[in-house]
């Protein structure tokens, strides 16, 4: 079929290269403008709304995705990405009788539509809201089975309650539920926060005291942004979206385009909720859309929650931008202290190169901990994590004294001992010591590759080479790609006489080295091992 029986200048076929191109090359914006151009010229193409539909949803543009959805629906073609456009621009104009006609309008026969059916009770009862229709609930508890009710849907029929000015039932009812997993958990704090405005607070702080991701037993960083009440059709809507659209990001070997649909319907709807705003932050990065992701998060904008801080410090220092990254994720620590944002500014810190800040992080997270066990585990990990910043700065016996106060409270702790051992061991210091701690590691992790390392490269250096070679060998078949156990297994080839194997594995070694180990291969390659040349 000819693309257009007008298009002698090639101008639709010039267009739709120009658009594929866009499409591949993660350019939303510029394949929209491309796809605008061949639809002006041959608006009947097929599959052309379809696409421009799609790319309008990537790219933010509302009213080009409701312009390309309203011609689909038209057209009699009811997919799914349309009917939700359709919705929320009817829900933007409170029209709600055009809302309700959008979520009838596709019919799924199969019973197969598992994504309409999560949003389609929710939306009808907030839709009953704004049209201010008695028992706006009565969609939810249709699809909610009233023998195993699911709690995040439980929940959402006391949001559509409070809506509806009958927040006693809604303070009752949520003293019934049990929160079973992550989602019902991040619905319950914004019915908490919503019980709070209706003035039941007592009903809001039980809830709360239920909810496990906020107690403190696993930081989520969605619970750390604040808490916002849902009280309007759009906003309850909005939140459900996103939370599907978290929920849908989740998913392994998941799409990427199905949680930013519901990220960005989410946002159209209501751009003031944080936690939207951070889904789809999430949904634009996974779909590699970083720029836009951190366009998002423009402090210049507002002043942003301490975790969004994070969040953008985190896509700074991915662009390339490290320094910027690491005050920016301090500043935020300094917002709010929580352990997971802590950990996250060290992560930086470390990777800027800002040695005094990352310490500055582990320090404070070390101030902050208990004695239970969990904390204890913690506690050895914080003290290694400044113990290598300091043998990175070449303060061995500060660095000594962190490592034996991790494994005095960690004696059991495979990975504590390995580096003790191995970071004495490389130094050459207390070879007998560091050889036990690392046997003792190594009786724990057996299949560690890298503790297999440490364990045969401490043979090596104690002169067992025929062990060193069986153990070395074993860990480069977990971690075929890691140069310093190729180098390792190559020094002790040629300790063992197998010059052949050594300078084959040295040469794989310079194919994965750093600057400095690939000087050290080098010389080797020329002159075989020496003292010199050995590895460390």
């Amino acid at each position: 079929m000819p693309v257009h029986a007008a298009d002698d200048s090639g101008e639709v076929l010039n267009a739709l290269v120009r658009a594929r191109l866009a499409e591949e090359g993660g350019a939303p914006a510029a394949a929209l403008s491309a796809l605008a151009a061949v639809s002006s010229v041959a608006p009947g193409l097929p599959g052309i709304r379809g696409r421009m539909l799609e790319q309008a949803i990537e790219a933010g543009d509302f009213d080009a995705a409701r312009s390309a959805a309203q011609s689909l629906w038209t057209a009699g073609d009811r997919r799914f990405d349309a009917q939700l456009v359709l919705m929320v621009d009817a829900m933007r104009r409170s029209d709600w009788d055009a809302a309700r006609t959008y979520m009838a309008g596709r019919v799924d026969k199969t019973g197969a539509d598992t994504i309409a059916r999560l949003i389609t009770p929710t939306v009808n009862a907030w839709i009953d809201i704004g049209a201010r229709k008695k028992f706006p609930e009565q969609h939810l508890l249709a699809v909610n089975s009233p023998t195993r009710p699911e709690p995040a849907l439980t929940l959402q029929v006391a949001l559509v309650q409070i809506a509806a000015k009958r927040a006693d039932s809604a303070a009752s009812l949520t003293d019934s539920i049990t929160l079973t997993d992550r989602t019902s958990q991040l619905v319950g704090m914004r019915v908490a926060a919503t019980l709070d405005k209706a003035g039941k607070s007592d009903a809001a702080g039980r809830l709360r005291g239920r909810i496990a991701l906020a107690s403190g037993q696993r930081e989520d960083p969605m619970l750390l942004l604040p808490d916002q009440p849902v009280s309007t059709p759009r906003e309850g809507v909005a939140q459900w979206l996103g939370i599907l659209a978290d929920g849908l990001a989740r998913t392994p070997n998941g799409s990427a385009k199905l949680p930013l649909l519901f990220a960005r319907a989410a946002y159209w709807l209501n751009d003031e909720d944080w936690a939207v705003r951070a889904t789809l932050v999430e949904a634009l990065d996974r779909n590699g859309q970083s720029e836009d992701a951190m366009a998002l998060l423009d402090s210049g904008r507002e002043e942003l929650p301490a975790v969004l801080m994070m969040r953008r410090a985190e896509l700074m220092a991915e662009a390339g931008d490290l320094t910027g990254a690491a005050k920016l994720a301090e500043a935020a620590a300094n917002a709010n202290p929580a352990r997971g944002l802590l950990v996250r500014f060290a992560d930086i810190a470390r990777r800027s190169g800002d040695s005094a800040a990352a310490g500055r992080a582990y320090e404070r997270l070390e101030a902050a901990l208990g004695a239970d066990e969990g904390d204890k585990a913690l506690r050895g990990t914080l003290l290694i994590a400044r113990a290598d910043l300091l043998l990175q700065a070449g303060k061995w016996d500060e660095a000594q004294a962190l490592m034996e106060r991790a494994v005095t409270l960690r004696p059991g702790d495979a990975s504590i001992l390995n580096f003790a051992g191995y970071s004495a061991l490389e130094r050459r210091k207390d070879i007998e010591q560091s050889l036990a701690r690392i046997e003792a590691a190594w009786r724990r992790e057996p299949q560690n590759a890298s503790i297999s390392d440490s364990l045969g490269w401490a043979y090596f250096l104690t002169g067992r080479t025929d062990d060193a070679v069986n153990l070395l060998e074993k860990a480069q078949r977990g971690e075929p790609d890691n140069a310093v156990i190729v180098e390792h297994l190559g020094d002790a080839y040629w300790k063992a006489g197998q010059k052949f194997r050594a300078r084959y594995n040295w040469r794989a070694a310079a194919l994965l080295a750093d600057a400095e180990m690939a000087t050290r291969l080098t010389a080797k390659l020329r002159d075989g091992l020496t003292p010199a040349t050995t590895a460390p």
